[in-house]
């Protein structure tokens, strides 16, 4: 076996420590698992080592040496007459950073006052508004890009990789405010709910007879200027035509619900109607199944890991990237949500469909709408 390093070993311990399980880091690195575990065990047989008098009476000169400093810094730069607003607005750009009782101690201010200052200052002209909001944005595209399987001590990790400085709490309270919870969490109890596998009623069968008879649907996304958008779309199987798009900041089930209740609204589709997605949590989400078992719509779910179960998704997004998202370099947000609006139009109105025929998809739902008048006559 090849000569590991000391800072390799310490590497994988630190990860093991912030949560990374042995399976994880094994498929990462190589390293067999007994190797890990034997790192481990002695890393925790070493903590367990009888602690000396010598050792003692070291961190004792460590503490009162660290204490000494201190009380020089803040005799040195008079912290108790540098103004209180002052302090508290230092305190609060490194709040997050570092335990709260360190930085009141540090700055020799209050818990009590900081704690008010930061409740009295959550305003978004506020400069913690303004961190809280790019960590957000930082922890979104951390939890979507991992399958949303990181919880708080994973994504504290990957965030200081990034040179980013924040606490593990800082980080949980920010998942819990936005309603971030690791699948990892509860997979066991809802698991055990689902007595049965979702139901795939489509089967890869994508012939209809009519529109409004099966939609499917499906969320891509698109980078643009360091930031994802997420767009989610509803195709009628009939025609293949787009019934319905939304485009959003986060991939969540309220993009995925305002999506379908614009379609439903302008569609009004008055037969049993099936909805066939893949089993993203957007659209297994007792929310989302609870508003269309409302609407009397059944749900069709692909197979885990079969996206030819929903090929006809697949294939619109891969359609649209390759003639719209990747060729076009657009200028703006505005000029981004635009492009896309408009490839849907052409996509629409003016791209012939093989399965219709080359005809376009609403040349082929105005025949069909058309031929079902001409039979009421």
């Amino acid at each position: 076996m090849k000569h590991i390093s000391k800072e390799t070993k310490a590497s994988i311990i630190n990860r093991y420590n912030n949560g990374e399980p042995v399976s994880e880091l094994t498929e990462a690195t190589g390293i067999a698992r007994s190797t890990i575990y034997g790192w481990l065990k002695a890393d925790r047989e070493s903590a367990k080592k009888p602690v000396t008098k010598k050792t003692v009476n070291d961190l004792n000169r460590a503490i009162i040496r660290l204490s000494t400093l201190i009380e020089i810094l803040q005799k040195v730069f008079d912290v108790e007459k540098i103004p209180t607003r002052i302090r508290l607005e230092k305190l609060e750009r490194l709040y997050g950073e570092y335990n709260i009782h360190n930085l009141c101690d540090a700055l020799m201010v209050p818990r009590g006052t900081f704690y008010n200052h930061i409740k009295r200052n959550k305003r978004g002209s506020s400069w913690y508004a303004q961190r809280r909001e790019v960590l957000q944005e930082q922890i979104q595209e951390i939890f979507d890009d991992n399958r949303q399987v990181f919880g708080s001590p994973k994504i504290t990790a990957v965030l200081k990789s990034r040179g980013v400085r924040v606490s593990e709490g800082m980080v949980r309270q920010l998942m819990q405010d936005m309603g971030l919870i690791s699948i990892r969490e509860g997979a066991k109890e809802d698991y055990d709910k689902e007595k049965r596998p979702h139901k795939n009623y489509l089967n890869q069968q994508f012939h209809t007879t009519r529109p409004n008879e099966v939609w499917v649907s499906d969320i891509t996304y698109f980078r643009y200027n360091e930031k994802k958008y997420y767009i989610c779309v509803i195709i009628d199987l009939y025609a293949r035509k787009v019934i319905g798009f939304k485009i959003g900041s986060k991939n969540s089930t309220q993009l995925t619900k305002s999506t379908f209740k614009l379609a439903y609204e302008l569609r009004r589709p008055d037969g049993n109607l099936i909805f066939h997605t893949d089993n993203g949590s957007n659209y297994t989400s007792k929310t989302f199944r609870d508003y269309l078992k409302k609407l009397g719509v059944t749900q069709s779910f692909s197979r885990p890991h079969i996206p030819y179960d929903n090929s006809v998704m697949e294939s619109f997004f891969a359609n649209m990237k390759r003639e719209e998202l990747y060729r076009s370099k657009y200028r703006s947000e505005k000029e981004f949500r635009k492009g896309v609006e408009e490839y849907i139009r052409f996509y629409n109105d003016e791209r012939p469909h093989s399965k219709n025929k080359y005809k376009t998809p609403s040349q082929k739902e105005a025949e069909y709408f058309s031929k079902q008048a001409e039979n009421a006559e």
